[in-house]
């Protein structure tokens, strides 16, 4: 085991990188019928359409029929739905099909993701990627074991800082500032998604070879992330965090102020 030299002091106050440019490896374009703007399927969050024409979210894209897509967060979705403006833009994709968009479709879309979340975390527990255990994560973070770490979101600054000093450590960027993601799931969400008690941290387990497991988890949790940030703009930008991961184990770079695409007058919102 190496011996890490001394961090920089400010190396804990660098944001996590949760994104990258889109088309690395994303999947099938799809167009958010609010912003007019295309990205990954893998990014965007699809609604069904129930048989009794109730607007639901499908975050595994796997509803029968057809779909629509919105890449926005949950501010500007509440916005849309208040101003009529998802109304009108489901309409159009629909070609005036009866729908009913119930009030809490927000609520409902951010319930799923995490549900979502917390059903890719379980999946990959089974599969044995998961590590879990504060003691367990750091000595294998700090051997080169672990290609992604989540915190809960009340977890503490202190541990936090301890393990994710320890994964700098284990793939040799001490120093960069990175750190894992804190999830907006807390400990009670984490522990019923795996079954386990008391999760506070998690890694994924990986190396430099082999990171496929934290894709998956990555993609799944930046969905969520960016449906509930502030500004999906910003921090949390367009593209997956799936892709931060390269085919060569290092993660790509930050792309966040990448320029939007500009906005398109086609009607290609449906297309599944």
């Amino acid at each position: 085991m190496r011996t890490p030299p001394n961090e920089r002091l400010t190396s804990d106050i660098v944001k996590p990188s949760l994104s990258a440019p889109t088309g690395t490896g994303a999947g099938s374009e799809r167009r958010c019928i609010l912003s007019g703007e295309k990205d990954a399927r893998d990014v965007l969050v699809r609604l069904a359409i129930s048989p009794d024409g109730l607007v639901l979210p499908d975050p595994a894209a796997k509803a029968p029929g057809r779909g629509a897509w919105i890449g926005v967060n949950r501010a500007a979705l509440e916005t849309a739905i208040a101003e009529g403006q998802l109304k009108r833009a489901l309409l159009r994709a629909f070609k005036g099909a009866a729908l009913t968009i119930p009030a809490d479709l927000p609520e409902r879309v951010e319930a799923a993701l995490a549900r979502h979340l917390g059903d890719r975390l379980g999946l990959e527990l089974r599969s044995g990627n998961i590590v879990l255990g504060s003691a367990r994560i750091e000595e294998q973070a700090r051997s080169g074991r672990v290609a992604a770490l989540l915190h809960a979101s009340d977890s503490s600054e202190d541990g936090r800082r301890k393990l994710d000093q320890a994964w700098r450590v284990g793939r040799e960027v001490e120093g960069s500032g990175e750190r894992g993601l804190v999830l907006p799931l807390d400990r009670t969400a984490l522990s019923v998604a795996l079954g386990r008690v008391n999760v506070v941290h998690l890694g994924v387990a990986g190396h430099a070879g082999d990171r496929r497991a934290a894709k998956r988890v990555l993609q799944v949790a930046s969905r969520l992330m960016r449906f509930v940030a502030s500004d999906v703009s910003g921090e949390l930008s367009p593209g997956s965090a799936a892709d931060m991961v390269d085919n060569s184990g290092r993660d790509t770079p930050d792309h966040s102020d990448r320029p939007l695409a500009g906005r398109s007058a086609h009607d290609e919102y449906v297309k599944d």
